[in-house]
């Protein structure tokens, strides 16, 4: 049943409950009032449910737990409010989960890691604190993960390289702290990778200038140093003008850090951002060696 994109106004009518062989029900961007009605988990057959774009109010209900056929859960632009109901981690069948743009509250559920025919999962535009769960690891099938405009804190997980499917990451707009983590360089799929109005601090990885499929990205309002890596001036959509960064020397890593210090040997934190260049796959083997006897012994 679609009835998306009217003027439908009311609550969403308890006489559908009888519909008990419906496998889509789609009421998006209309005008509905009340609330997400708890006897929609009756309609076990469910495959779709769409009420996004309405203005839907009180808390999901854990009833919506019971549709184990659901593969997507599309609930977001309205004004719902408290946490997200540990009842829909029975839904292992979901592959896109859509809550942004309401007033959830708490902190994002470990369980949902354990969704793993996820591939897209949208929280954005909520009141959700705390960490990004580790748990979330476990979403190797993840394109997609929105989790921006909340107030979430700590540290952009290192973790979140290993997602390798993912097209987009947007976590603008938290209370994020430290440095980017050089493994996003690994994810050679990512196409928006948004970043900005954190509290970020420390350089930009070179590794990024590597994600060669980016095609947006987002670093302003953070507290970011350094210089901008090669590669990212290639972005189409980007916002490297609002750092007031330089860009790094172009070419060979080895090449620019023998530039930088001709006087004398690499310092020790040179030498620790070299070691870390060497594990994100900026450079080889024989350049960590080569830099190792630089910090050593001096250039030649």
């Amino acid at each position: 049943m679609s009835l998306w994109g009217n003027e439908l106004t009311g609550e969403i009518p308890s006489e559908l409950g009888r519909l008990t062989s419906l496998e889509i029900l789609s009421l998006g961007e209309n005008e509905l009032t009340g609330t997400v009605p708890t006897w929609l988990g009756s309609l076990a057959k469910l495959d779709g449910l769409y009420l996004w774009g309405n203005e839907l109010s009180g808390e999901i209900p854990a009833e919506l737990g019971s549709l184990t056929k659901l593969t997507e859960l599309s609930l977001w632009g309205n004004e719902l409010t408290g946490e997200i109901p540990a009842d829909l981690a029975s839904l292992t069948e979901l592959q896109r989960l859509f809550l942004s743009d309401n007033q959830l509250t708490g902190t994002i559920p470990a369980w949902l890691g354990s969704l793993t025919e996820l591939t897209e999962l949208s929280l954005w535009g909520n009141g959700l604190t705390g960490e990004i769960p580790a748990d979330l690891a476990g979403l190797t099938e993840l394109q997609r993960l929105s989790l921006s405009d909340n107030q979430l804190t700590g540290a952009i997980p290192a973790w979140l390289g290993s997602l390798t499917e993912l097209t987009e990451l947007s976590l603008w707009g938290n209370e994020l702290t430290g440095e980017i983590p050089a493994e996003l360089g690994s994810l050679s799929n990512l196409e928006r990778l948004s970043l900005s109005d954190n509290q970020l601090t420390g350089t930009i990885p070179a590794a990024l200038g590597r994600l060669e499929n980016l095609t947006l990205l987002r670093l302003s309002g953070n507290q970011l140093t350094g210089c901008v890596p090669a590669g990212l001036e290639d972005v189409a959509d980007n916002d490297l003008a609002q750092l007031g960064l330089p860009f790094c020397p172009s070419g060979d890593p080895l090449v620019a850090m023998y530039d930088a210090n001709r006087d004398g040997a690499i310092d020790i934190g040179e030498l620790f951002t070299a070691i870390d260049d060497y594990f994100a796959g900026v450079i080889d083997i024989t350049q960590l060696f080569t830099l190792i006897d630089l910090y050593f012994s001096g250039p030649a």
